[in-house]
């Protein structure tokens, strides 16, 4: 026991006294929230520099004057000859378009929208539009029906969803709030369990190749070797979890009023003049409430079962890792291992964008998230829409069983490729070395 202490105790400071540790523990939070800052403000100026002019050629005579200008896009009518226009707009600033509505419009529904380049998809989409309404209040004129009665109509529905936990209670579901941390849970998982995986690996392979580890072998076992390697490292990761997290609650409370309020004046730009057409259901995002959304997430209870997640399938995936770096003699070779290894981690995580958020109490979801090998990822993804505490206990259990076990079968290989040179392993080859005697 003292030598596998020995070993993390090197592994975990030899990794933590690095500069490039410290660099990416502290920068990671800061590039993250710089991310979501960056993202907010550039789509707050796109829209802001996105104004289309659009000057209308009206053969029809009554559609341009029902064409209605705001912040995004400014109409004008235009007696102008249609060469003359097109000339014009060969040289005309940049989102400039030329509009021209046919005598036939109303029959035939057919316009045409001249740009000096592409024409931007949202000037397309936001004339369509009116244009739709326009020819929608014909026909409603044309059936006799009183045009802004029909408009005045609230067809808003408010949706408050709840749940009913164990006890019988029912709280305010937040959908939405729960989708984005799951899917930001499975992508961090997802990385972390790869990244540090590899870190393993690269590690064996290292002193293997430095003939290192011939000397260490000489004073502890293959196993404690194993072992001390992998939990130095598992802390290294878990040190930086924990700086994550409390570095990006620190930066979030200072940011968090900026950053929100980019959000409302982005999602205003976003739906600023829009037409609510009749018949469709509009829901209204700036009244949604995020700090409430928030205190429906459990997060002691995400926050416990990322940790206990992540080192399990941690232990279980570095594990392999390790049998892996022992076998192979460079991280080349390395590869024919790595990609089936990985393959269980890589289908919950592409479920997870479509059958375990749209169905995470499914059959589906439920028997990936017990498999000690997608348990990590699909279990972490179930938690935020709410999972019994039973199959939580029972899902934890089997991984730390699945552990274990994939520990063993390792260790079996990795004591007989750690001293193995020049050798090319095959399935075939390590399924030899597993079945060595002591």
């Amino acid at each position: 026991m003292n030598k596998i202490l020995l070993i993390i105790n090197r592994e975990y400071f030899s990794r933590v006294k690095k500069k490039s540790f410290l660099l990416i523990t502290f920068l990671v939070p800061i590039l993250f929230i710089g991310m979501y800052a960056a993202i907010f403000f550039l789509t707050k100026q796109s829209f802001e520099d996105n104004h289309a002019i659009v000057h209308i050629i009206d053969e029809e005579g009554s559609v341009a004057g029902q064409l209605k200008s705001h912040k995004n896009i400014t109409y004008s009518s235009s007696n102008t000859d249609l060469q003359e226009q097109i000339s014009h707009l060969k040289n005309g600033a940049k989102n400039t378009n030329l509009l021209i509505i046919p005598t036939d419009f109303y029959t035939h529904r057919k316009i045409e929208l001249l740009s000096s380049g592409k024409p931007n998809i949202s000037t397309q989409n936001e004339i369509r539009s009116q244009l739709q309404e326009i020819i929608r209040d014909a026909q409603y004129r044309k059936m006799g029906l009183n045009v802004d009665s029909i408009r005045n109509i609230d067809d808003r529905i408010h949706i408050a969803s709840k749940e009913i936990t164990e006890t019988g209670d029912a709280k305010d579901s937040h959908t939405e709030v729960a989708m984005g941390i799951a899917m930001g849970l499975c992508f961090l998982i997802y990385l972390s369990l790869v990244l540090f995986g590899n870190q393993v690996m690269r590690g064996v392979i290292e002193e293997k190749s430095n003939r290192i580890v011939e000397v260490v072998i000489s004073s502890v076992k293959p196993f404690q070797l194993m072992m001390g390697k992998i939990i130095g490292i598992g802390m290294v990761g878990m040190t930086q979890f924990i700086l994550w997290i409390a570095l990006s609650l620190l930066l979030m409370g200072t940011f968090s009023t900026t950053l929100f309020n980019d959000a409302e004046t982005t999602q205003q730009a976003i739906s600023h003049d829009m037409i609510e057409r009749p018949g469709n259901v509009s829901t209204d995002r700036a009244d949604y409430n995020w700090i409430t959304a928030l205190d429906s997430i459990n997060f002691p209870e995400l926050i416990t079962c990322f940790f206990i997640f992540f080192l399990g399938g941690y232990f279980l995936y570095s594990a392999l890792f390790a049998a892996v770096g022992s076998a192979v003699d460079s991280e080349t070779e390395a590869g024919q291992f790595t990609v089936p290894i990985t393959m269980p981690l890589l289908i919950p995580y592409v479920l997870s964008f479509g059958v375990l958020i749209n169905d995470p109490h499914g059959s589906i979801a439920t028997w990936l998230s017990m498999i000690p090998f997608t348990s990590p990822i699909a279990m972490l993804v179930r938690i935020p829409f709410g999972v019994p505490t039973w199959q939580i206990v029972l899902s934890a259990s089997l991984l730390v069983g699945g552990f274990i076990l994939t520990t063993w079968f390792a260790s079996r290989i990795y004591r007989v490729g750690i001293l193995m040179y020049g050798k090319k392993a095959s399935l075939k080859e390590l399924l030899k070395w597993f079945r060595y005697k002591d």
